[in-house]
Order: structure tokens, then sequence, then C-alpha cells
């Protein structure tokens, strides 16, 4: 197995590989979930499902073949998806009157729904989320990250105020930054995409975003005001108290099976997997140690252990197979558990078990009686410790004090030369899509995201033209 450091995209396909996540489809581009990843992606599902519900938000389904005529009717959201449509031209043996895509997103089909089923104000808000698969025929795809097909959620609600929308859209950044944080110890900076990278037909998108140990950014998660656009596109209007008949406003959000490889990204090492106790499918891995097989008193121990554990809602596991334990060390530490005990039958005797920390080196040794009570506390300090480490990263690959292009252009040739990455920048930006365009042509960057006011220390001038800036962006290579 490759390091970080010697080939990171090597790195990230064997950490993933190793930990049995995941296994490639014999389709292009596509990917196949196993229970070990799979199980990721449910955890999600919980925690975000338990925010949604909390909000008044509930699930429904929609289908997944979309006709070619409702992407006309809003034009630029046909423009932005059109390159990466898959499109359903025959079905039994037939050519189709009309094709039909296999949605990139569902904005148009659940804009002509919400047509039959809003009439009145009463009848708002109508705020509704779809766990579903998605299609975009990608030309450079990494498991997880970037795939032709994958698994998301996406939240639409719609509002009879602007002020309404606007509220629901911050609303659910704020709980995407949450939980990202919460649950996946990924620390994420919030803000609004520029023009150029908004969602396509959205009026406003807001993001948080990521980075990764090779300092590029992850877009770990979108929520859109779309105003009136997709409501006019899709007759959405309803009647107010004043008996007028008057469109809605709407909004759109969703997060994707990109956060597990994110959280891969950012808590592995060179040994294999790291995973967040929150997020892993198997929290605590019970070993035992010595002849074991000749001691029943070892295996009736780490069972009291287990049963004790699982009655608090642990997901544990007791290796009993007949490999070494030197192996099942390391194929527990590939697939990131993050807590193991070890009981032998010295350790027995002295009444003892040995804890081990897969993001620490160093073992722990722990009275029996107290097992249960420090694997607990060891499980929230790992979790508190993976985000933490995780920010101190950050912080230690964000440059405020790259003011001109020339300077950027300087500091990426120099972090290449050392063998280092160039991290993220935060520069002033003078709103222009050409100057934008010209930081991408010339480093690579390209604008994050622009930071809410008050979270960063403001830039007084644009990076590429030295004039007066009007927002400060953030800038980093990107997946």
């Amino acid at each position: 197995m490759v390091t970080r450091k010697e080939d990171f995209s090597r790195w990230y396909l064997d950490t993933i590989q190793q930990a049995d996540l995941m296994d490639y489809s014999p389709v292009r581009g596509c990917m196949i979930f196993k229970p070990n990843g799979y199980e990721l992606w449910e955890h999600i599902q919980e925690a975000f499902n338990k925010r949604f519900k909390e909000e008044g938000v509930r699930n429904a389904y929609f289908p997944m073949l979309i006709p070619e005529n409702f992407f006309q009717k809003e034009k630029d959201h046909i423009e932005g998806f059109s390159p990466e449509l898959p499109w359903v031209t025959e079905a039994a043996g037939e050519k189709l009157e009309e094709r039909l895509a296999l949605r990139p997103t569902s904005e148009t089909v659940i804009g002509d729904a919400y047509s039959r089923w809003i009439q009145s104000y009463r009848d708002l808000p109508l705020e509704i989320n779809q766990w579903a698969n998605v299609f975009r025929w990608e030309k450079r795809t990494l498991p997880f990250l970037r795939t032709s097909e994958f698994l998301w959620q996406e939240g639409h609600t719609v509002h009879a105020t602007a002020e309404e929308a606007e509220a629901r859209t911050q609303r659910m950044l704020d709980i995407y930054a949450e939980e990202v944080e919460g649950l996946l110890a990924i620390p994420v900076f919030k803000g609004e995409k520029t023009p150029s990278e908004r969602f396509a037909g959205a009026e406003r998108t807001y993001s948080i975003e990521a980075m990764m140990q090779d300092t590029k950014c992850v877009q770990a998660g979108t929520s859109h005001y779309m105003g009136t656009k997709f409501a006019e596109a899709f007759d959405i209007r309803y009647l107010n108290p004043d008996n007028e008949h008057v469109l809605a406003y709407t909004t759109s959000w969703g997060v994707s099976t990109r956060l597990i490889g994110a959280m891969i990204m950012v808590h592995s090492d060179d040994q294999g997997l790291v995973l967040p106790p929150r997020m892993a499918p198997q929290q605590v891995v019970m070993i035992p140690v010595g002849p074991w097989q000749k001691n029943p008193e070892i295996m009736e121990t780490l069972e009291k252990i287990n049963a004790e554990l699982r009655q608090r809602g642990f997901r544990t596991v007791i290796d009993d197979s007949d490999n070494r334990p030197g192996f099942k060390f390391n194929e527990w530490e590939l697939r990131g558990a993050p807590l193991r005990i070890e009981i032998g039958p010295r350790d027995l005797e002295n009444q003892k078990a040995i804890i081990k920390m897969r993001d620490l080196e160093d073992k722990e040794e722990v009275a029996l009686d107290q097992v249960v009570e420090r694997v607990v506390e060891a499980l929230d300090e790992m979790q508190v410790r993976l985000l933490e480490k995780a920010r101190a990263f950050n912080e230690a690959n964000i440059y405020t004090n790259i003011d001109t292009l020339e300077e950027l252009e300087a500091h990426i040739k120099s972090k290449r030369a050392e063998g280092e990455y160039p991290g993220w920048v935060l520069a002033g930006w003078d709103g222009t899509e050409e100057t934008e365009a010209l930081i991408k042509e010339r480093t690579g960057f390209t604008t994050r995201n622009i930071p809410f006011e008050g979270m960063v220390e403001p830039k007084s001038t644009c990076i590429v033209t030295g004039k007066p800036s009007k927002v400060t962006v953030w800038l980093a290579r990107a997946y």
C-alpha cells in the first residue's frame, strides 16, 4: 500500500478496497456498495433523517425517469445538466416517442407534481425529501466522490414568501454543517457559491466545503434558493388570502455519498481506514489472544463485555477466527474499527484488558470491571479528537497573506518543489467571471465559496486586478 505522500489518489483507492467498502461495477463509472460501505451510508441516512423529521420535512419517492420536455421548461437547468444526462430512447423493442432522462436531480419532476398538489396558501409550506439514486455521466470518476450513479438525499420545499424560502435554505445548510461536523468529524466552511458555481437554475446556492489531507476541496453539501424560477417554469401557484393566484418560492438541498469519500480522505492514515466512532460499522472489536481456546473463561469474559456494550447500543464484534492475533489486528485496522479490546490468559489473571484506539499508537491497560465505562469514554474522546485534528490541519494549510495572482503562482510552485500541498487561499475578488476564469486557468484553483459575514477577515483588493474587491472568496483545487 502506497503512502499518502507517495500517491494520494492511489492511497485512497487502496484504502477503500482493503477496507472492503466497495467493488467496481461492469458499467463504466459505477460502483457496488459492499455491506461495510453501505452501512456508512445508512448511518448518514439515520442521522440526517432524524434532523429532517424534527424540521417537519417528510420523505417521499419520485420516479427516476424524467420526460425530456420537463427539462425544456427551465432553460438554465437543461443547459447545466445536458452534457451529463443519460437518455432512455427505446423500451420493449420500440423507439419511444419522447426521450426519458435518468434523473440528474428531481427539481423538474417534483415541480410538476407540486403544481398539482398546491392550490391555496393553506397548502404551504410543502416540504418533502427523498432518498434516491441519480445519474450524471461523469468523464472522470473516483469511487464515492464522483461516480456516474450515486446515492443522495434531495429536499424540495415550497413557501409563500421569499423570506420563508431563504430561511429554509439557510437552515438546511446549518443542519448539514452540524451533522457533517458532529457525525463525520469533518470541519466545514460555510458560504455562498459564486454565480458560475451556482446550481443550474438557482438564484443563490450555499455550500459547505471540506479540506482533504491533500488540501483539495470537496463540496460536502449544497442548499439552493430558487426564488420563483422553478415555480414559474412549472406553474407552481397558490391562492393567497387576498384571493390572488401568485407564484410560490422554492428551495432544494442535498448531500450525497461523496460524504463517505470525504470522511475517508480527511481521517485515514497510511495504515488504512480511520472511521469516526459514530460512523463505524463495527465500533468495538474484541480479540482473544494467546492460547485462548484452552481457556474458556477468556471467551466468557469477552462475551459478557460484548453483551453489556450491545445493551448500550454499541456495534460490536468478537473475532474468534483461527487467524493469528497479528493478522486480526492488521485486518481490523485496515477496516477502520475505532477501538480494539484484547484479552489473553495473563490479562485474565490480572483482571485487566488491553484497549487500543485506532488513531493512537499506545495501548491502554484497563481493569476488567471498568472496561465498559472506559470504552464509552474512549469512543467519545476519539470522535472529538478526530474533529480537532482535522481543524488543526485546516488551520495549518490556510493562507491569508497571498494578495496577487503572481504570489499565488509562486506559492503553488514553491509547495510543489518542497513536496507539499498548496492548501487553501483566502482572496479578494472583483466579482467578474473573467478574473475567476483567469485564476483557474493560471493556477488550477477555483472559487469554493464566499464566506458568510463575520466568518473571516475580509480582503480589500482583488487578487487578479489589484482593484477594490467585491467579495472575499476561498480558493482551492477541488475534486
